[in-house]
């Protein structure tokens, strides 16, 4: 038994052991990044929001 042999046993049982992670999860984790991303896009554009109004309030700060 040499190397090769060894690595392709591990690469075979890793293929089979995340099929079955894959096949359970399906897209659930896809649709919760999609989600995800835009709850943090719509929390840094409210964040935006308000920057941007002390600013126009206080003309003094660099902007």
């Amino acid at each position: 038994m040499n190397s090769r042999e060894i690595w392709w046993s591990v690469g075979r049982g890793l293929e089979s052991f995340l099929g079955m992670i894959y096949d359970n999860v399906g897209n659930i984790f896809n649709y919760s990044c999609i989600v995800l991303g835009f709850v943090g896009l719509f929390y840094w554009l409210n964040l935006q929001r308000k920057f941007n109004e002390a600013a126009a309030k206080d003309p003094n700060k660099i902007k």
